[in-house]
């Protein structure tokens, strides 16, 4: 059933608006289709990690079904962040709008509800979110993929729906990379830990300090990489920290919904001496990526952490943590004692 002409997009930006998103735009699902082009693009450039852009084909399939793309986004840096996370934890994770007491997740849940009393069938997932925003106009990508805002730089987060009904649309923007981004800067490329960034534009995921803490199979990064990963323990912000276009956007003072109520749980030192039961009940359900039985992995990063900071204060941890029950975490302790020599 075509209803563009029975809903007006005027409308649902309005909403957007009023729920506290800075900007939405509706634009067809085709205005994407070169996606599957960008996975074989990386695919060819990164053969080693075929396995990871693969399952991203997915979107481009549930877009055949698609007319109309729905994207929104808002922005992440109006909020404090604490000093004991600063370099250990990434900020969108820190400030994730997903979690169910957020006004984030209210106003999404809302939206969504908005659109189908509205009568349009969305659905969330399949739909390449940071390309739908460039091609919306709401940002253009920086060297380093993320997505710029001219006012906040790189720290937005975007929801977008796809649907099968046509919609009013805004203009395509041809034009998707920033400017800004000129030849003569590539901080955010040099800052890269891992060198997952080697060139303007494109990335090794299999590299990506991300993929490695979180998302990485059973076998643990090369002593090599580990060496590499800095003191991030959950996320990396290195290249958006580096970037001249993120200088001083987190100028607010505005406190996260209880992330002071849990800062003091993932500290390194509670984190490598946490039980199950308490990474299970209190960290899992706000840091979800590694999954529920991944205490293990947490510990090898906070090791890692540890051992690349090179702070004397955590030899002695270190060292006890060679005698860790589990094998992978005692490998990694015992990979910090040969390389700090204690």
């Amino acid at each position: 059933m075509n209803i563009k002409e029975n809903i007006k997009a005027s409308n649902i930006k309005q909403k957007a608006l009023q729920l506290g998103y800075m900007a939405c735009r509706v634009i067809p699902a085709s205005a994407v289709k070169e996606y599957t082009q960008y996975l074989d693009d990386r695919i060819r450039s990164f053969p080693q990690s075929k396995e990871l852009y693969e399952p991203l084909r997915k979107q481009a399939n549930l877009l055949e079904a698609a007319k109309s793309i729905i994207v929104c986004t808002r922005r992440y840096n109006k909020y404090r962040v604490p000093e004991s996370l600063t370099g250990l934890i990434a900020k969108v994770y820190m400030f994730d709008g997903r979690l169910p007491y957020t006004d984030e997740h209210r106003a999404q849940t809302e939206f969504e509800t908005y659109l189908k009393i509205l009568g349009i069938r969305i659905h969330q997932g399949g739909v390449p979110e940071r390309l739908a925003a460039a091609k919306a106009g709401l940002g253009k990508f920086g060297r380093n993929n993320f997505i710029y805002h001219s006012e906040h730089g790189s720290f937005i987060w975007i929801d977008a729906w796809g649907t099968e009904q046509e919609l009013e649309y805004d203009t395509v923007e041809d034009d998707i990379r920033l400017s800004a981004c000129n030849d003569d800067c590539g901080k955010c490329i040099q800052a890269c830990p891992t060198k997952a960034l080697s060139g303007a534009f494109s990335m090794d995921r299999g590299k990506c300090v991300t993929q490695l803490q979180c998302f990485a199979k059973e076998n643990e990064p090369d002593e090599n990489t580990r060496s590499r990963m800095g003191t991030w323990v959950y996320g990396c912000d290195a290249c958006q920290d580096a970037c001249p276009l993120n200088e001083n956007r987190f100028s607010e003072t505005e406190e996260f919904p209880l992330l002071a109520e849990i800062e003091e749980y993932i500290s390194p030192e509670r984190l490598l001496d946490m039980d199950d039961d308490t990474y299970q009940n209190v960290v899992n359900p706000r840091f979800f990526y590694i999954g529920k039985e991944g205490l293990w992995r947490w510990k090898c990063n906070v090791l890692g952490s540890m051992i690349n900071s090179g702070d004397s204060k955590y030899h002695s941890l270190i060292k006890k943590s060679c005698d860790h029950k589990d094998t992978r975490v005692k490998k990694t302790a015992q990979f910090g004692c040969d390389k700090l020599g204690i």
